[in-house]
């Protein structure tokens, strides 16, 4: 606004005898400027003298760094405008929301005419210390103001004319002003219009940043969301171009440094006659398996899903391709479904020569690859064997998968071992099924009673052992698996191969480390301990409380031969715990069968010791109990009727350690 000099002194009359009498002269003044010149004068503003303090240089540089992001966006502008006034007398200030000036631009003899009205850095011109004026106004009505001559509330600033607009962040939070001071007779009608331009241009960019960082925030939250997940994430475009992938997809595709963005997502995929064509998708598939060649021509089996990504208008910008490793595909499947060796060595009761051999033997077996062949009769605990071999080995974390060779119809026996392609037969799943040696990968198989093994089957089973490599029935590729391999059988495979029904070349590789485990009856020492866990174990079961055996019974099922092994003995002690009415377990609770041919005579106890015998009973009831829980203190302790504590201190002493069972 420019005033005509007549109109200047009918203000500069206006502001004398407002100050004298606080007279108030509306014809004459703005209104915007009465009401600033009556807040000046209730602050008690002195009109003549400025003696408010300037801020140390401590305390403006924290001012300074309190408001670094706006101004280090508002000094190019400020710079900017400068060029335009350089020479004029003006100056270029940048002020805080309380009215604190810091940053400064003008002339340095302008600079220097201004300090005798304390217009430096940290000093204050907000309404409560200097009364009207461009700076402190502005930011009391929030509002662009362009303050001329004697409008100012201090005498001194009657020979300046200003001009200020505030600041606001994206929020609307007022951050501060910019001003331009300069001689009265030398503004301009457009010199407010420079500084709203200005702020403007400030704000806008303070918008840009801000969008900037929310986007910035947004795409690191994306990135650690994929880098988090345990599957291999890739997003590419309609073209089926990979703009972004997390680490572990670029490992999956045997990539380094993200070297697959910008290249073609198809260019890895081998279509089959059930793969899906990604780039003509229009809905969502799910763990469809899919075969990708590497570039070095190797061949990554996996489950592909792909979403899609749409715009605003619904249309299809792109998928999300997520990739997950057969291997670990089965592993968790392997882990939900119970897949899982649950017993260890020290799961194996008994003290006897033949089975510490046993025992001794298997352990070796554990710390190598090579296959292990367990031969034993029905019973005798050929697959606890295999449990605890796996639970020794470095394969302990993998899957371990049991099958009975001999307990397959003939007809599924090759489709449970080695899978099928989808449509591979009738009746078969349309996305194929995966066989155990594929459920197995990375851990351990264990083929039990291989010896009832159908001869064509064998030499299937063979080729994998050969090659490492199932092919499933009706597939074209080959899988590669890494699976130990442990058999069990109770026939004789010598006298098999002899009689051509079973293959010598099978044989021999299946042979590597043989096992033999020995019956009930060649460790007969060993039946009272195996008699007392399994009175505990029943009792926990069927929740009796029968505490022992009778001298007769101890004789009796250490005389008896047992073909039925250590499953045998286990099923009699449970019958007997169920018909007991007594708190011993007497001749008369066992099967009728076992007492065909007893003589009623007292047999003792061939355990080496009671106290042996009860720490062994303790051990292994503490043992049990940590197995029915896998591994939960609590409920363990709980089961044993002990506290806790106890129970550490037991575990201690008997050497269990508890990672084991969990």
């Amino acid at each position: 606004m420019l005033y005509s000099l007549d109109d200047r002194m009918k203000i500069a009359n206006a502001w004398e005898n407002f100050i004298s009498n606080g007279t108030i002269d509306p014809a004459h003044v703005r209104k915007v400027i009465l009401q600033s010149w009556l807040r000046s004068k209730k602050y008690n503003v002195n009109p003549i003298s400025i003696d408010k303090p300037i801020l140390s240089e401590k305390a403006l540089q924290q001012r300074i760094e309190r408001r670094k992001a706006v101004i280090n966006i508002a000094h190019p502008y400020l710079q900017n405008l400068y060029r335009f006034v350089q020479g004029s007398g003006f100056y270029l200030i940048f002020a805080d929301e309380q009215g604190y000036l810091l940053e400064l631009l003008g002339d340095p003899d302008t600079i220097e005419r201004g300090k005798k009205t304390k217009l430096v850095l940290g000093a204050n011109r907000c309404e409560t210390t200097t009364g009207t004026n461009a700076i402190g106004t502005c930011l009391a009505i929030d509002q662009p103001i362009q303050i001329y001559g004697e409008e100012h509330y201090f005498k001194e600033h009657h020979s300046w004319t200003c001009s200020a607009a505030p600041i606001h962040d994206p929020s609307g939070n007022l951050l501060g002003c910019i001003d331009i001071t300069g001689p009265r007779d030398k503004v301009h009608a457009h010199t407010l219009g420079m500084i709203v331009a200005a702020v403007d241009g400030i704000e806008k960019q303070m918008q840009m940043e801000n969008t900037y960082n929310m986007i910035s925030i947004v795409n690191n939250q994306l990135h650690a969301t994929l880098e988090s997940m345990s599957v291999g994430i890739i997003l590419i475009d309609n073209e089926g171009i990979i703009t972004q992938a997390n680490d572990l997809a670029v490992s999956m595709l045997g990539s380094k440094d993200k070297e697959i963005i910008g290249i073609s997502f198809t260019q890895f995929i081998t279509y089959e006659k059930n793969s899906p064509n990604i780039l003509q998708l229009n809905e969502n598939i799910y763990d469809h398996e899919i075969h990708l060649t590497l570039p070095n021509n190797t061949l990554l089996n996996c489950t592909l899903s792909a979403t899609l990504v749409k715009d605003r208008h619904g249309v299809k910008t792109g998928l999300v391709i997520t990739l997950k490793e057969i291997k670990f595909v089965h592993k968790l499947i392997n882990r939900m479904t119970g897949s899982q060796a649950q017993f260890t060595f020290d799961s194996i009761i008994g003290n006897s020569k033949p089975l510490e051999e046993s025992i001794r033997l298997a352990k070796i077996a554990a710390q190598s690859p090579s296959n292990v062949l367990l031969l034993g009769e029905s019973g005798t605990g050929k697959e606890l064997f295999a449990q605890a071999i796996h639970n020794m080995s470095n394969r302990s974390d993998g899957p371990f998968i049991a099958i009975n060779c001999g307990a397959l119809p003939r007809g599924l026996i090759e489709s449970e071992l080695f899978g099928y392609e989808g449509g591979a037969f009738t009746g078969s799943k349309k996305e194929g099924h995966p066989g155990k040696f594929e459920l197995a990968n990375g851990g351990t198989i264990f083929l039990d009673e291989i010896g009832d093994m159908p001869i064509d089957i064998q030499v299937t089973l063979l080729r994998v052992l050969q090659n490492r490599e199932v092919l499933r029935i009706g597939g074209k590729h080959a899988k590669k698996i890494d699976v130990r391999i442990i058999a069990a059988t109770h026939k004789n495979l010598e006298e098999a191969v002899y009689n051509k029904s079973f293959r010598s070349d099978l044989y021999y590789r299946l042979n590597v480390f043989s096992i033999q485990i020995p019956p009930l009856k060649h460790r007969k020492q060993d039946i009272p301990l195996l008699a007392d866990y399994f009175l505990i174990k029943s009792n926990m079961r069927i929740h009796k409380q029968v505490i022992g055996f009778t001298d007769e019974v101890y004789g009796l099922l250490t005389s008896y031969t047992w073909p039925g092994n250590v499953r045998e003995l286990e099923n009699t002690i449970e019958r007997a715990v169920n018909v007991a009415q007594n708190k011993y377990v007497t001749l008369a609770d066992l099967p009728p069968h076992l007492n065909k041919d007893f003589v009623n005579t007292p047999i003792a106890s061939p355990t080496p010791s009671p106290v042996s015998s009860m720490q062994i009973l303790e051990r292994e009831a503490i043992i049990q109990a940590l197995q029915e829980t896998q591994g939960n203190v609590k409920k363990a302790a709980e089961i044993l009727s002990i506290a806790r504590r106890t129970l550490y201190r037991k575990l201690e002493k008997f050497s269990i350690d508890i990672d084991t069972y969990r």
